[in-house]
């Protein structure tokens, strides 16, 4: 077996759900997912295909009417993106992993924003890289920010990859126009690659033109050395799919397209089918996603704004809270004391990397915003416990509402 995989960490977000696993009674918000199901006109297309009988290979790219449908679906939010540019992928993870395998050779220095989702770390160092962390820095009242002129220090002509996701899972922090645009030009005076993340980008609750997030494809130009990642999974609720998208340069597609073929040779058809019926009914389906999301975000944040110990800013973009809970130690021990002391499943931070050690994320993704109000009842029980052992009082437990 090789070093590099021996040395992977296992999830630490699995390890807590494994403590729960058999408990009915453990609210679960530790998976970044809905608990919705998948639109039925999504599901009806996917039967309707295998209906016909259509399984079977298709090209290494994906569908042809699946890939323009995408192009289409780009182009609308942001500068003009051709076919040809479009890969569709098993899954945004797949994505990844194959922009990774395109880009990175062992003993290669490769740059990532962080905290951030384990994965995105985890697959250049499968690769054999360097990996080298710039940390977003937390600010009073729990938002995060990107400390640029670190990030700009850290990329070097040495730096054969950036790696970003925006808006950002776990802490919901989003990159600015300006930042986009700084980081875009040093990354074409030092030749360095950028895998730019943006599943999240239609989970936005800013004012914006486009109802999503910046893009580094409102600013770049079709051959700059950008490889944008999507998914189906966040903003269609369809995670359980797997299929996700790939925006590359015209010269990488056919490469990547080799790549494909000796990872899973393609995407099965159906799965296509229901996202070339999901991007039909994007005006459909994303807004009231999205408006839902919502909803659960300002249910969430200001019972846990209220809570003691607590330290959490109100995210721009995603399906997270990210708090602090101060005086809790581990964010690992803590979220698996959760578990079996609260009956509350969350995700501990420090699976997001070191900076995110006393933190805990929240995914508020929830179909019953009922179920968040119940969670935060849990959490302030708890903590009402721990104050108790700790010989502090914080008061009589009252009952959270909207």
């Amino acid at each position: 077996m090789r070093q590099a995989v021996l040395n992977l960490e296992e999830s630490r977000i699995r390890e807590v759900a494994n403590a729960g696993l058999g408990r009915s009674d453990v609210l679960a918000f530790w998976f970044g997912e809905s608990d919705e199901g998948t639109p039925a006109v999504v599901r009806q297309a996917a039967v309707a295909s295998i209906e016909r009988g259509e399984t079977f290979y298709s090209h290494n790219l994906g569908l042809p009417e699946l890939r323009a449908a995408i192009a289409a679906y780009m182009s609308d939010l942001h500068r003009a993106v051709a076919p040809e540019r479009v890969v569709v992928t098993s899954g945004g993870v797949n994505a990844l992993m194959l922009a990774v395998q395109a880009l990175v050779d062992a003993g290669d220095e490769v740059v990532a924003v962080t905290p951030v989702w384990p994965n995105l770390t985890a697959q250049p160092q499968i690769m054999g890289a360097r990996l080298q962390c710039v940390a977003l820095r937390p600010q009073p009242g729990g938002a995060w920010a990107l400390d640029l002129d670190a990030l700009l220090a850290a990329i070097t002509p040495r730096t054969r990859l950036l790696i970003l996701n925006a808006p950002n899972n776990p802490t919901g922090w989003t990159l600015r126009p300006e930042e986009q645009r700084a980081i875009l030009a040093h990354c074409r005076r030092t030749g360095t690659w950028i895998l730019a993340d943006e599943v999240y980008e239609r989970l936005y609750y800013a004012p914006s033109p486009k109802a999503c997030a910046p893009s580094f494809l409102d600013l770049a130009e079709p051959e700059d050395r950008l490889v944008v990642v999507h998914s189906f999974s966040k903003s269609f609720l369809m995670t359980g799919w797997r299929l996700g998208w790939l925006v590359l340069p015209p010269a990488a597609v056919h490469h990547v397209g080799k790549l494909v073929e000796f990872n899973t040779s393609c995407t099965s058809v159906f799965t296509q089918r229901a996202g070339i019926a999901a991007l039909q009914h994007a005006d459909e389906i994303t807004p009231r996603v999205v408006a839902h999301l919502r909803a659960c975000r300002d249910t969430l944040l200001p019972l846990l704004q209220a809570l003691p110990g607590v330290e959490v800013a109100t995210p721009l973009g995603g399906m997270y809270a990210f708090f602090r809970l101060h005086g809790q130690g581990d964010s690992l021990a803590t979220a698996k004391r959760l578990v079996t002391e609260a009956g509350l499943g969350l995700a501990p931070g420090n699976a997001f990397g070191p900076e995110g050690q006393g933190w805990l994320r929240w995914c508020f993704a929830s179909h019953d915003p009922e179920r968040l109000v119940q969670g935060v009842e849990r959490l302030k029980a708890w903590l009402q416990v721990q104050s108790v052992r700790q010989g502090g009082y914080v008061g009589d437990i009252q009952k959270c509402s909207t």
